[in-house]
């Protein structure tokens, strides 16, 4: 089942929507699947019911709230990529770290005490691993995450499981920004990372012209394993 819930800011200024997919039976743990710079379109919803389908509690919060409520945008029409583009540069990525903090408290709420995760895609890679480095989350996993060497000074505050999927030519990623991920925490006791060769960034994507079949399934497989491992 799914449908939308409100959170409350943590500033007290406001609350955000949330897409919520509970699965049928008893939940195992909570999973919260952070954006796109596309919002939580059909792709992240899609996300979420796929985690609600393996038994976890999903929920993707609308990090964008502040700058449009409910924005949906297709990466696949030049316009609306542009578009989100532009949200992104706008974007408050240490106010969407608080509302990625009061989602994984609604979660646990929600989950009744339960492990929480979270996966995020893109934007929501690179803020999976700031989630991974200044809150409480019990495991994370970020895809094609942009800008992490410039974040590699947090990384001794990661004490939980941080899984990363690296795409081999994520024209957002350069070479040398992928070794510099590997170089500075190929050693990191709680990080794994795993590399894609020939793809491209958004090779996962649930929808669209980007994803690339086996990749995906091959990426998601291994995060299957990894929460099913760190949050049961």
């Amino acid at each position: 089942m799914s449908k939308s819930i409100t959170i409350k800011s943590p500033d007290g200024n406001g609350e955000f929507a949330a897409y919520i997919a509970e699965p049928a039976g008893a939940r195992r743990a909570a999973i919260i699947v952070i954006q796109e710079i596309f919002g939580v379109n059909a792709g992240i919803r899609r996300k979420c019911d796929r985690l609600a389908e393996a038994g976890y509690l999903a929920i993707a919060p609308d990090l964008f709230w502040r700058l449009e409520p409910g924005i949906e945008l297709d990466p696949d029409i030049e316009p609306e990529m542009q578009r989100a583009l532009d949200l992104m540069g706008k974007f408050n990525q240490d106010a969407g770290i608080r509302d990625i903090e009061a989602t994984i408290h609604k979660a646990r709420e929600l989950s009744e005490g339960k492990k929480v995760g979270a996966v995020g895609y893109c934007l929501g890679g690179r803020l999976a691993f700031m989630t991974a480095a200044r809150t409480d989350i019990d495991a994370t996993v970020g895809y094609y995450g942009v800008g992490i060497d410039g974040l590699l000074n947090e990384k001794h505050a990661i004490s939980k499981p941080l899984m990363l999927h690296i795409a081999g030519e994520d024209h957002f990623v350069d070479k040398e920004t992928q070794k510099k991920m590997h170089a500075g925490l190929e050693d990191h006791p709680k990080v794994t990372l795993h590399d894609y060769p020939g793809e491209d960034h958004g090779f996962a994507t649930e929808v669209g012209k980007r994803r690339s079949e086996k990749s995906a399934d091959l990426a998601d497989d291994r995060t299957a394993k990894f929460f099913a491992e760190h949050l049961g």
